[in-house]
């Protein structure tokens, strides 16, 4: 179905999220969004699947314009969206999860027809090789497959628009190939998809067309022949940016940090982190790869003292850490850059100035002899407010009131305001735009480079091959590899990501 978006103009209070933006796509098309966070993506799509109405503008479907009060409303017109964290079941089978609401029934009393449930399910499967097994239950599936599920689930419901909110987000190189593969067959059979992405490199390689919007708008369309990672990056900032970190080579020192058959428990009391051995010395970057859930954030919080280590040991600048707490962990020099800066990084209704002084109050300049000096701790956060280009009305305002990439600023510049002999940093650019993930590599170098040991966790392989000196690779909560130097490539990683065994290097 060709889909268009004519003069889309949506406000909240205080902010204007859709700015007359008009954006169409053919039938078969892949329409590649990008866009710095807050541009205005996901109002757009939130709009085009029924969960908003726009204050003005209109939505046309083969020619006929479209009022969605609903999302059922969106789904009955051909409008399927697969969120970026998936809806499905964990207890249901593929045909449960995908037939559920959308039922095939049978006799007076309205019983479920699951003959006729997986007969289209195996045949939508089989048309658009999604390779679904139709009886296997949800949670016994790996991630990549969950991802084909959602897409079977919108085209079990006849979606002609599909919208892939970050599609791969959670996927391996190779799962990523299969789902782009999975893309052309849709686009090739006429289905129109629309590819929401932060990631340059894949919207080149999926996309007919490449709409980017920045601040509400649309900055600007293009097509993959015609443009470059640097011109849409460069498009979506509004700036010139550098793509590639700036980073000389590893000077590796001494061993700050080492850690010796650590094991670690999930929430679930699972053992989630399985003997790692790990050492990071000053003046280098080790970068661990893995996709979500294989035990990096348990491995994290365990080092920072968020966690409870069951067996092993980790060693912090010659200290035996034990069963630490954060603020011991903080005062032998670690700097921590937490994986939710939501959650564990800030206190949104709290202002930048304190957010600052959060792991440090207790210190000199802020406190002395149990005094606490105000004036202390506005110099310092106005000062890092300068240093770190936080974009603040003051350091008075809410932090929660702050965009993404500046929120992460904040963090940044609290856990580097002192003199660090180790950074702990999990996914520091998650969700961020081109230009804040420049800025925030850009210091992390810059720490390397003072002489502080760096251990980074990100599903990110661009950012993993940008800044790792080493980089580990996590599975299923080992380090299964080590690989650096020209060993150091998009197809070793994701061998070793999806598990693959080949010998590569040793984990320490």
């Amino acid at each position: 179905m060709r889909l268009e978006l004519r003069d889309i103009t949506k406000r909240f209070p205080g902010v204007l999220a859709n700015d007359r933006i008009s954006v169409s796509a053919d039938k078969g098309e892949v329409l590649g969004m990008l866009g710095e966070n807050g541009a205005g993506k996901t109002t757009l799509m939130n709009i085009l699947s029924g969960l908003y109405r726009p204050d003005s503008g209109e939505i046309v479907i083969e020619g006929t314009p479209r009022t969605f009060d609903d999302p059922a409303a969106a789904i009955r017109a051909g409008v399927g969206m697969v969120h970026q964290h998936f809806m499905l079941v964990p207890v249901f089978d593929v045909v449960e999860a995908v037939a559920l609401g959308s039922e095939p029934v049978t006799g007076a009393l309205g019983t479920f027809n699951r003959a006729e449930a997986r007969r289209r399910i195996v045949e939508l499967s089989e048309q658009y090789k999604l390779n679904v097994p139709p009886d296997a239950k949800i949670e016994s599936l790996p991630v990549g497959v969950r991802q084909r599920v959602e897409i079977l689930k919108a085209l079990y419901r006849k979606s002609d628009i599909l919208v892939l909110d970050e599609p791969s987000a959670v996927l391996t190189p190779h799962e990523t190939e299969e789902l782009f593969s999975i893309i052309r067959s849709l686009a090739k059979a006429g289905t129109t998809v629309i590819f929401i992405t932060h990631k340059l490199n894949e919207v080149l390689a999926v996309a007919d067309k490449i709409v980017v919007l920045r601040r509400g708008r649309v900055a600007g369309t293009t097509t993959p022949q015609e443009t470059s990672r640097q011109a849409l990056a460069n498009m979506m900032v509004g700036r010139d940016v550098e793509l590639i970190v700036p980073k000389g080579p590893a000077k590796p020192g001494e061993v700050v940090l080492s850690i010796t058959d650590l094991e670690v428990r999930d929430d679930r009391l699972e053992v989630a982190v399985k003997g790692i051995d790990l050492d990071v010395r000053a003046g280098e970057i080790v970068a661990i790869a893995g996709v979500q859930g294989n035990g990096q954030t348990e491995l994290i919080e365990a080092i920072v003292g968020l966690r409870a280590v069951d067996a092993g040991t980790i060693n912090i600048a010659g200290h035996d850490i034990g069963h630490p707490s954060p603020r011991m962990v903080s005062d032998l020099g670690v700097a921590h850059i937490p994986e939710d800066r939501g959650r564990d990084g800030l206190i949104p209704y709290m202002t930048v100035a304190d957010n600052y002084i959060l792991d440090s109050y207790h210190n000199a300049p802020y406190s002395r002899r149990g005094v606490f000096d105000l004036k202390a701790v506005s110099e310092r956060a106005r000062q890092g407010v300068e240093d770190f280009d936080i974009r603040t009305p003051s350091i008075e305002t809410l932090a929660g009131a702050l965009s993404g990439g500046n929120q992460q600023k904040v963090v940044v510049a609290r856990e580097f305001s002192f003199p660090v002999k180790l950074v702990v940093a999990a996914q520091p650019t998650r969700g961020l735009d081109v230009g804040s993930i420049e800025y925030i590599h850009r210091r992390i170098v810059e720490q390397r480079d003072r002489g502080a040991a760096i251990l980074i966790v990100s599903t990110e392989l661009d950012e993993i091959l940008a800044v790792g000196d080493r980089i580990a690779v996590m599975y299923d909560g080992q380090i299964v590899g080590i690989l650096e130097g020209e060993s150091a490539t998009y197809e070793n990683l994701g061998l070793l990501m999806g598990g693959a065994e080949f010998g590569v290097g040793t984990a320490a």
